[in-house]
């Protein structure tokens, strides 16, 4: 069995011997995947440093190894804060508008990315698989092949692929897609990503591609694109769901509800998410419905993220607003109908929260997947569950087709899918809910990670 050394911006640097298992979700996958393949996980530490030394930190536990190297200022500026995050995605989610075009961070992330090649290449062994993750490195597999590596290579992109209308838009689109054409597999989250990106290879590149296969032939090269849907780690969810905690967090909100229906949204402080689209959407439903906010308690938990960034400084303070004006508008001395929460809560909380919420509202105006959809689903009461309304925008609505869909632009669309979810039957529930669980149990992440490595296992090498 080969190797497998896992490539990403941050590396989760695995729990003390004994604890591992308190890691779920895509981390816990990965260091299950490379604990089973003895493998290396090799990112950013996270922390800065004066100068780019190279210098990398290792560390064993539990099986899985760990290299981590430090960034300067300027590195984290231009290439994480830069082009990843004010660049690369607000485009990949299709928002021109927050789009910022610079060359200097253009060449940060460049440089970061040859100084990932650099530092990580003496890692890696002939036989070694070697899979990348996310926009940040998407040129890492040129740099490795510019050194000589012939391994396999396979690049995983976590978040959506534009339209080709849109991503041209982009200065130098087609020297970002040539490096990604270095890699002998690449995943996408759906089919519709897939299908926008070999779209791309044959509209723009002029590229030969095989629709039914996804292989790409390139200037000599052929790579193989694929769909693979990520899902959850449904085991460790029943795990969390099953502990005290989990039970302590579902009874402070039952009993905090004062026998109102609780309604959940989930999400990190992110434009993506559609969080004051979705406040305006839930506004319009009690402005349908005043008496409903002795029916009705929305939550809203949302961590924030990439403060340093001012469009989510921005999101933070218009998302403050509208609750705030909604609250203003409709609470009375003994009840509020939105709860805003900004800061987060660890799984096993949220397992909690999902069980006792009727309603779970997943609206991103764009995302990737969204495995807060499927977290809702998997831990409902199969005798009782709960109604998930989610955007037609998000992955997961190619594979959760017994949610309500909703089109998250739209404030009134949304009321009418809360007043739904509302009135919905127990049959009904329990017949939308059975059309889902069976997916989010076997599409689990730990199938998502086998199929990925598989498939890269056997593409030719280069």
């Amino acid at each position: 069995m080969a190797r497998l050394v896992v490539i990403s911006n941050r590396v989760a640097v695995p729990k003390a011997r004994g604890a591992a298992g308190a890691q779920g979700g895509l981390a816990g996958a990965l260091n299950a995947a490379l604990k089973k393949h003895n493998g290396i996980w090799f990112g950013w530490s996270g922390q800065e440093c004066d100068s780019f030394t190279g210098d990398i930190s290792m560390q064993t536990s539990d099986g899985v190894t760990t290299a981590t190297v430090d960034l300067p200022h300027q590195d984290v500026e231009e290439y994480y804060n830069g082009y990843a995050n004010a660049t690369l995605w607000p485009l990949f989610h299709y928002r021109l508008d927050l789009t910022e075009y610079e060359r200097t961070t253009a060449k940060g992330y460049e440089r970061v990315n040859e100084q990932f090649a650099e530092s990580v290449t003496p890692l890696i062994e002939k036989d070694d698989l070697v899979w990348v993750h996310d926009y940040h490195l998407m040129p890492l597999g040129d740099r490795l092949r510019q050194r000589g590596l012939k391994n396999r290579i396979g690049f995983f992109l976590h978040i959506p692929w534009p339209p080709a209308r849109l991503f041209v838009s982009l200065p130098y689109h087609e020297r970002l897609v040539k490096t990604l054409l270095s890699y002998d597999l690449i995943g996408f989250q759906t089919g519709e990503w897939l299908d926008s990106f070999l779209h791309y290879c044959r509209k723009e590149l002029g590229a030969e591609v095989d629709e039914a296969t996804g292989r790409i032939a390139y200037e000599g090269n052929e790579t193989v694109a694929r769909a693979y849907p990520i899902g959850v780690d449904f085991d460790h969810l029943m795990e969390q769901l099953d502990t005290g905690e989990a039970r302590q967090a579902a009874q402070r909100l039952a009993s905090s509800t004062r026998h109102r229906t609780a309604m959940i949204g989930v999400d990190r402080l992110d434009y993506s998410k559609g969080l004051p689209e979705r406040i305006d959407g839930i506004g319009r439903f009690f402005d349908r419905n005043p008496d409903a906010v002795r029916q009705l308690v929305y939550i809203q938990i949302a961590p924030p993220s990439r403060e340093d960034v001012e469009s989510y400084q921005q999101i933070r303070t218009v998302l403050e607003q509208k609750t705030g004006q909604i609250n203003g508008a409709r609470s009375e001395v003994d009840i509020v109908p939105i709860r805003y929460v900004n800061r987060g809560h660890s799984l096993a909380e949220l397992c909690g929260f999902y069980r006792v919420s009727k309603i779970g509202l997943v609206t991103p105006l764009r995302d990737g997947m969204n495995l807060v959809a499927k977290e809702y689903v998997a831990v409902q009461d199969p005798d009782d569950p709960g109604v998930l309304v989610l955007s037609r925008f998000a992955g997961a609505a190619q594979q959760l087709d017994g949610a309500v869909m909703v089109n998250p632009h739209s404030p009134d669309d949304l009321a009418h899918a809360i007043e739904t979810a509302l009135d919905m039957p127990l049959s009904e529930r329990k017949a939308r809910w059975e059309d889902m669980i069976g997916t989010v149990r076997d599409d689990n992440v730990h199938q998502w990670t086998e199929r990925f490595t598989h498939d890269l296992e056997r593409v030719p090498c280069p």
